[in-house]
Parts: C-alpha cells; sequence; structure tokens
C-alpha cells in the first residue's frame, strides 16, 4: 500500500468537535493507537501529519516506531487570525508572530512547517470557497520564504486559482487540496516542482453521504478530477494523501478511497502507480524528519 501522504491524527473520521474534547485536556494516547492499528491493518507505513493544537500529532510521532511507522509531522500549522486555520493550529497578527511561531514549532521538533493561506471548500455549492479571502501574494511568499530561510520544508493548504498560484510561484514545496484551479496554475506548479496532495477522498466519499446535495459533491468532484488529468498529462508532480480523519476520511481506510479516486481517473496502469510512488518519494525526501540536534537561528525582523 501507498504511505498517506495527509492525515491528521488527530481527527477521527465523523466529528471533529468530538475529537477535540477527547484531546483538550491531554492527549489520549488509547486513540492515536487505535488509528495506528489501523494504519498497519491497510499496510501503511508512512504517514505525514497536517499538524493540530492540542499535540496529538507530537505524541504519535513518538510512539508511531512501534507500530513500524515513519511518521512526520509539522507540530501545528500556522494560519493568520481571521482566517481560516484555527481547527488544526495556531494564529499570527504580525510576520514577527508567525516568525514566533515557526520558530516555536521547530523548537518541538517539527519536521516542515504547514501554513493555511485559504479557505476551504463549501462543500454544498460549488465553486465556493468558505471562510475569507485568501491572503495577499506578498504575504504568502514572505510566509514561505522564512521557512525556506531556516532550512525546513512548507507544506501549504490553499484552494482557488489566486492561493495556490501564488503558493506554487513563492516556491511552497507540497499544495494541499488546490481546488479550483486552471492550467496556468498547473504549469507554474510543474515550473517550480511543486508537488499537489489534492486530497480527493474528501470529496468523494461525501457522496450519498446526504450531508450535501449529490449534485454539488459531483460537480466539485469532477472539477477537481478534470484538474488532477491534467495535472497528470502537463507532468505536475501528484502524491497520494486522503486528509484522513476529516469527515468520512477513515484512518488506514481514508489512503485506499484516495487511491481509488485516483484510478477511476487516470486508470489502472502500472504507469499510474509508478507516478504515484515517485510523488510520495519526493515527500518523504523534501519533508525529512527533524534533524537531530540542529540549531535555529531565526533572522532578525
Amino acid at each position: 500500500m501507498f504511505g498517506e501522504c495527509h492525515a491528521h491524527i488527530l481527527m477521527n473520521g465523523y466529528n471533529y468537535k468530538e475529537a477535540v474534547e477527547l484531546h483538550r485536556d491531554h492527549v489520549d494516547e488509547k486513540t492515536i493507537r487505535r488509528w495506528f492499528l489501523d494504519y498497519q491493518k491497510s499496510g501503511v507505513t508512512f504517514i505525514r501529519d497536517g499538524g493540530d493544537a492540542l499535540g496529538v500529532s507530537v505524541r504519535a510521532k513518538e510512539i508511531a516506531g512501534e507500530y513500524g511507522i515513519d511518521y512526520r509531522t509539522p507540530v501545528f500549522a500556522v494560519h493568520k487570525n481571521g482566517h481560516y486555520g484555527g481547527i488544526v493550529g495556531r494564529g499570527y497578527s504580525s510576520m514577527e508572530e508567525y516568525c514566533g511561531l515557526i520558530d516555536e514549532a521547530i523548537e518541538r521538533g517539527a519536521d516542515f512547517i504547514k501554513i493555511m493561506v485559504s479557505g476551504i471548500l463549501d462543500f454544498s455549492c460549488c465553486s465556493k470557497i468558505m471562510c475569507g479571502d485568501p491572503l495577499d501574494e506578498e504575504e504568502i511568499s514572505r510566509m514561505i520564504e522564512e521557512v525556506h530561510r531556516r532550512g525546513y520544508s512548507v507544506m501549504v493548504h490553499a484552494n482557488g486559482k489566486k492561493a495556490v498560484m501564488a503558493a506554487a510561484a513563492a516556491g511552497a514545496d507540497s499544495v494541499e487540496h488546490g481546488n479550483y484551479i486552471d492550467k496556468d496554475t498547473l504549469l507554474m506548479m510543474r515550473k517550480k516542482n511543486v508537488i499537489w496532495v489534492p486530497t480527493l477522498a474528501t470529496i468523494r466519499n461525501l457522496k450519498g453521504s446526504g450531508r450535501y446535495p449529490d449534485t454539488e459533491i459531483d460537480r466539485i468532484y469532477r472539477l477537481a478530477a478534470e484538474n488532477v488529468k491534467s495535472a497528470f498529462d502537463l507532468g505536475v508532480q501528484l502524491a497520494l494523501g486522503s486528509d484522513a480523519g476529516a469527515y468520512m476520511v477513515p484512518h488506514g481506510e481514508g489512503i485506499k478511497s484516495e487511491l481509488a479516486a485516483f484510478e477511476e481517473i487516470l486508470g489502472k496502469d502500472e504507469k499510474v502507480y509508478e507516478y504515484l510512488r515517485s510523488g510520495e518519494n519526493m515527500v518523504r525526501q523534501r519533508f525529512s524528519p527533524c534533524p537531530e540536534g540542529k540549531e535555529v537561528t531565526p533572522r532578525a525582523l
């Protein structure tokens, strides 16, 4: 089985608020171990987490080796206050605060940094992105620059042409989700050698759930599928990540749904599997474990 290049061990796949309450006062290690057993059953030995504000992914990294899992985490994601991102991380109001947060994540053992630069999909209305406007190009560029200056890779949550284009142009190491983009955006991702992790399972698995209109889910999925096919044809590097833990995307099973989506779009062909293995290998290399004893020297603002 392929590795899981985008997961949230904090989440439970069906109720975010319940998952947060479970870990709020202290990390519930029993639940982490339950999810790791599910990954073991699915043959998953690599997980790149998207972070959380409660320390769940930090504890998960400490015990993952017991299950034969290579586990990477940003500790927590970073977002601008007033914009989407509190669900998985910490917020900043100034660039000085932003730099302080990424330094804190690194000091706590982050393997890479994750930033949030746009909102999320409105699954009840195709082409709509909720939770405010994306950050502007200059700020996104500065955020990525500060991460790279410290010698770390950056995972970028982005939806919409403006946010994804800005992230790609600034040299994001990977873009997560990336819905509602176009050919020019894909060409920029190819030019900058950005890895795209489209998390198709978060859309595909909603079909028939009754939570959102299937007509809208079908439209959103169709647009995502068209972009994935175009990305493959253009030579943009993609990788499998299901956003495991999100609604209707169970740990361990999510990556199977993600692979099934790619097979629906690109076919069950060894060329496709080699392409996806290449994407996973790139993720493993770029988002390598935090080097022990590495000294962090933040740049003065």
